[in-house]
């Protein structure tokens, strides 16, 4: 047995961060980050919540989440497995409807060949004996072009990503752990990162590597032509 409150307040503690960060991070109010950490936890709404919180925060800080809702259940006799689902990227979604778009400009661009190549055939076969004219070049536009946008995908033990649009007040477009083998795609070509563990994902943009720092708790902006840190 291990006390779950000191293990979580020593973790947080060690990294350097504050209430209102692990609030931004986990989307957990601060005085239910700080009952998890002083074990008050007649103070959460219940036992679904209190355990789908415990899980969130130790993730955010980089431990095993299950080990504390282990450690929850045995202590409070906790039945049954009710922890809250893990909210799906939304975007997953867009990623989906990413890929399918890509699809779609390469059948496209194949279909235009075949029918191009099919008249050239046809002129060559009946055109009277007459020397066949070059077929036209096909444009490079009907070729189906690097999808724009901003590519991770999780490696090793993975890590604690947040994604906004363009800047640090910019729109959230991924929010969560990308663990090792995930791999999820934005649309866009400017990007804010918080990234807990460098290490923990490789990023592309635009097709190309994003080299990042090796620093924890990393934060940059991300364009096609440079990374820069920011505060």
């Amino acid at each position: 047995m291990f006390e779950i409150g000191n293990s979580l307040r020593e973790a947080r503690v060690r990294q350097g961060l504050d209430y209102p960060q692990v609030e931004l991070g986990t989307k957990i109010r601060a005085k239910y980050i700080r009952a998890l950490e002083d074990e008050q936890f007649d103070i959460l709404p219940g036992e679904t919540y209190t355990k789908g919180f415990l899980r969130s925060y130790a993730e955010y800080l980089g431990l095993d989440g299950q080990i504390y809702v282990d450690e929850y259940s045995t202590r409070h006799n906790v039945a049954g497995f009710d922890d809250m689902p893990q909210r799906r990227p939304q975007t997953s979604v867009r990623a989906r409807r990413d890929r399918a778009v890509e699809r779609r400009i390469v059948l496209l661009a194949l279909a235009g060949i075949a029918a191009l190549t099919a008249l050239v055939i046809v002129a060559w076969r009946y055109g009277g004996g007459e020397a066949a004219s070059p077929p036209p070049s096909v444009p490079a536009r009907t070729t189906a072009a690097a999808p724009v946008g901003l590519r991770f995908v999780g490696t090793h033990r993975g890590t604690y990503l947040v994604v906004r649009r363009g800047s640090s007040t910019g729109r959230v477009v991924f929010q969560g752990t990308v663990r090792r083998g995930d791999d999820q795609f934005v649309a866009g070509s400017r990007f804010w990162l918080y990234v807990r563990r460098p290490s923990g994902a490789h990023f592309t943009l635009r097709g190309k590597p994003v080299s990042l720092p090796s620093r924890r708790n990393l934060k940059v902006v991300v364009t096609p032509s440079k990374t820069a840190r920011t505060p």
